[in-house]
């Protein structure tokens, strides 16, 4: 880009010395960017050269957007680091106006520009020095900071509390995620497979894995395989259950994990909703919603399972949806019918979501027309549409429910 700037400049200076050499005497008195004797603004160099300029930013801000593209990936490598630092140091490179027009497959301005916190608050868990006994607390990732710090450190922090003699370690399952943290805040989280090795570096016999996954999806089955790759070089090693527990067979199937956790995430929306009972919500047409990611996965039953549970506890005022709206009745336009068709006026939303990441600031609480918040309210049958932007994770009772699971293996 500068190259093109300066034969740019030298085009122009060489126009310029041609017109002072025949005298001309509005050119030596207008110079560059005043106004000339005809009124006009600039010159006709500097107008020539606007064309110039916008293909040289646009030039610029596609290297970028190539840049982030290329770690955009589920597969570390051995450029990665590499990669992740060249992102980041031709971003800072580019001017505003520059950072506006990175577009790619998968880049745009708010892979580096959003704030979602300071990560230097955060603790990526990737010290060495574990000795014998290590939790590896696995989760999926997210680049909020702040959600990651609440969330998923909250979780860590209430296994470390409760196991004083164990050493806790972190690992993301997403390399996208770790790669985005580590291009924008310098800040390295280990993936599963470094996590594993590092442990078998710093001689871990008897090694515990906590996911913090909602349930036995996709993301626990390929944690599972991973794993069993590395059974041999520990003399012990164990698979805590996600959160929900065993997954059961239909949808009338709950157990004591669901039922906690339905407990638990009401009481949370109710309190913050600002009333004492979950009744008292129901008597002013508040009804509450939950929106988890969704799968494919036959795990989806997880979700109708959920539903099932809080008919049980009698919470009648609130509903089970999905972002991908799978299973089916959980999908955004389903559920706005079941709330429309109870008679509720009034919505909460909050996330069925370890962390509060991109689903729940976004499709969730986002301003555009295809978020859950925009088409709760373009339905027309709601007076009003509230979002509780936090995750599971930072809830106690949630942490507890993750400290019980991780006893239970450790006592076997």
């Amino acid at each position: 880009m500068k190259k093109r700037i300066l034969a740019v400049m030298c085009v122009f200076a060489l126009s310029l010395s041609t017109i002072v050499g025949c005298g001309s005497k509005d050119a030596a008195v207008d110079g560059v960017g005043q106004e000339s004797s005809t009124g006009e603004s600039g010159t006709d160099a500097e107008n020539d050269s606007k064309p110039d300029q916008e293909a040289a930013d646009k030039l610029a801000a596609d290297k970028v957007a190539a840049l982030i593209d290329a770690i955009y990936v589920q597969e570390r490598t051995d450029e990665t680091d590499a990669q992740c630092e060249a992102a980041k140091a031709a971003w800072d490179a580019l001017t505003d106006a520059q950072k506006e027009l990175v577009e790619g497959e998968y880049a745009d301005p708010d892979y580096f520009g959003n704030d979602t916190g300071d990560a230097k608050l955060d603790d990526p868990l990737n010290q060495d020095d574990i000795g014998e006994n290590e939790i590896l607390v696995v989760s999926f990732g997210t680049s909020f900071n702040n959600s990651r710090v609440a969330d998923i450190g909250g979780i860590e922090k209430a296994i470390q509390a409760a196991n004083p003699d164990w050493s806790v370690r972190r690992a993301f399952t997403s390399q996208i995620i770790i790669n985005h943290i580590q291009a924008r805040d310098g800040e390295k989280i280990d993936n599963v497979e470094q996590a594993l090795d590092r442990a078998v570096t710093n001689g871990v016999k008897n090694l515990v894995i906590q996911p913090t996954h909602l349930m036995h999806g996709a993301e626990y089955d390929e944690l599972m395989d991973t794993v069993a790759k590395y059974e041999a070089q520990f003399e012990s090693i164990k698979v805590a259950e996600p959160l929900l527990g065993e997954v059961g067979s239909d949808a009338t199937v709950i157990n004591d994990d669901k039922k906690a956790v339905a407990q638990a995430i009401t009481a949370e929306a109710v309190e913050t909703a600002g009333y004492e009972k979950l009744d008292a919500a129901k008597e002013d047409g508040v009804a509450f919603v939950f929106m988890g990611h969704g799968t494919s996965h036959t795990a989806k039953v997880s979700y109708s399972q959920m539903q099932t549970q809080m008919e049980e506890l009698g919470y009648e005022n609130v509903w089970i949806g999905t972002v991908e709206g799978e299973p089916e009745e959980t999908a955004c336009e389903a559920v706005i019918e079941a709330v429309k068709a109870a008679g509720y006026t009034k919505v909460v939303l909050r996330p069925l979501m370890v962390v509060a990441g991109d689903h729940a600031n976004n499709d969730m609480a986002g301003d555009d027309e295809d978020s859950w918040k925009s088409m709760f309210l373009a339905e027309g049958s709601f007076e009003a549409v509230d979002t509780q932007i936090a995750g599971l994770g930072e809830i106690e009772a949630i942490q507890a429910i993750y400290v019980d699971h991780t006893d239970v293996v450790i006592q076997e």
